[in-house]
């Protein structure tokens, strides 16, 4: 039965005051007008991408620096600059941009390069031909328009993690077999993502490389002040707010973009109070309720293999404090595995997924020495108490425990 008083619930939400005037403004996909602390940033990636506007290929770049630096925002505000004076100049130039965390789109090496014939109009099946046929309608679809391509790559090193580094050397080597030219911007957060990478692939890959350093509090309040004028309504935020917010940022390596999160979240924790004002009360609150959305997200949506490795950390964690190693977590996991009736994968292999859980903030795993015994990892969980519970559930469930 359908609760009664819906219908004049919503009606109330409608007709109630909000503390937003427009929340896209906070949002990740938001382009300011301007980017602030990043012009610097944004002149190297002009210079090396303004060549294209001459039908002359720009060098490849690759661009790397931690979440939230403003990477992926001074790349599409630069590339769309330069897709307006294209445009504008009759000059023929695209730019297709690719978020290689999407898992539909990036998967495998075939549903990439169809989903880049897509972009240019080509309709190819989700599976079923062999990949090299799906290269070839790609070939053609770039012959079509004798022009420059620019082939962003959103979170690079997810494609790799995924597809291997293969895709990577076939796409650099695109130009010798088409009268198009494309050159690859690859955005990553793992600043030590191109040295795992094949010596082939390093070389053509980053021909350009532009590091974006962390911001500090103050470009963060900064960065900040330029949205809430545009994002709430005037007089809503209480003293101290935009410092608060920008103090949690700061301490998690200048994240610009968790201050965003943070600033709309609290607005919407203000809203559901009927509050006409945000509280640093309601930033505290924001900050605990993200923290504990994102790492239930993180862990529903990590690959079978990897539920297994965290479930076995899970496994030995109560009572342990920090004092869990690579070996025990592997002779947990291969034991799932057996129960699970799934293929058990090298220590080496659980040893990179650890390591991507560290990247991801779920564990906390220090290499150290042991002698002459070689090297381990000092694991321990990053997972929220008020969490822990849930977390567990819903790995048991997925992994069929």
């Amino acid at each position: 039965m359908v609760e009664t008083g819906l219908e004049e619930f919503f009606e109330v939400f409608l007709r109630k005051e909000s503390v937003f005037f427009d929340k896209k403004v906070l949002q990740s996909s938001y382009t300011p007008e301007t980017i602030p602390h990043r012009e610097e940033q944004a002149k190297q990636i002009a210079n090396i991408l303004a060549p294209a506007l001459k039908a002359e290929k720009p060098s490849n770049i690759f661009i790397y620096g931690k979440t939230g630096t403003g990477k992926t925002l001074t790349a599409r505000y630069t590339t769309q600059k330069l897709t307006d004076v294209s445009i504008k100049e009759n000059i023929p130039l695209r730019v297709l941009y690719i978020n290689c965390k999407l898992k539909r789109s990036t998967d495998t090496e075939y549903r990439l390069i169809a989903q880049l014939a897509r972009e240019l109009g080509k309709a190819i099946p989700p599976t079923g031909l062999p990949t090299e046929e799906v290269y070839k309608i790609f070939f053609k679809a770039l012959n079509k328009q004798k022009q420059n391509y620019i082939l962003v790559l959103d979170e690079i090193d997810q494609l790799v993690i995924k597809t291997g580094d293969n895709v990577l050397y076939n796409l650099t080597r695109i130009n010798d077999d088409t009268e198009s030219q494309i050159s690859i911007m690859g955005i990553s957060n793992d600043i030590m993502f191109v040295d795992g990478l094949d010596p082939r692939v390093k070389s053509s890959l980053s021909e350009e490389e532009i590091v974006f350093p962390p911001y500090n509090a103050l470009q963060i309040q900064s960065i900040l002040n330029q949205r809430v004028g545009l994002a709430f309504n005037n007089g809503v935020l209480e003293n101290g707010v935009i410092e608060k917010c920008a103090a949690y940022a700061a301490r998690d390596h200048g994240d610009a973009r968790r201050a965003l999160e943070l600033l709309r979240v609290a607005g919407e924790v203000a809203d559901r109070k009927n509050s006409k004002k945000i509280t640093i009360e309601d930033i505290d609150e924001a900050e605990e309720k993200i923290d504990r959305d994102r790492i239930i997200e993180v862990v529903a949506t990590q690959p079978k293999q990897y539920k297994l490795v965290l479930y076995a950390i899970l496994s030995l964690q109560p009572g342990r404090g920090n004092n869990i190693f690579t070996g025990e977590v592997y002779e947990i996991y291969k034991s799932l595995c057996k129960k699970t009736n799934t293929s058990i994968l090298t220590q080496r292999r659980v040893s990179d997924i650890i390591s991507e859980f560290d990247m991801l903030g779920v564990v906390n795993a220090k290499v150290i020495s042991k002698g002459r015994y070689g090297r381990t990892r000092d694991i321990s969980l990053e997972i929220p108490e008020a969490v822990f519970s849930k977390i567990k559930n819903i790995l048991e469930e997925s992994i069929h425990l």
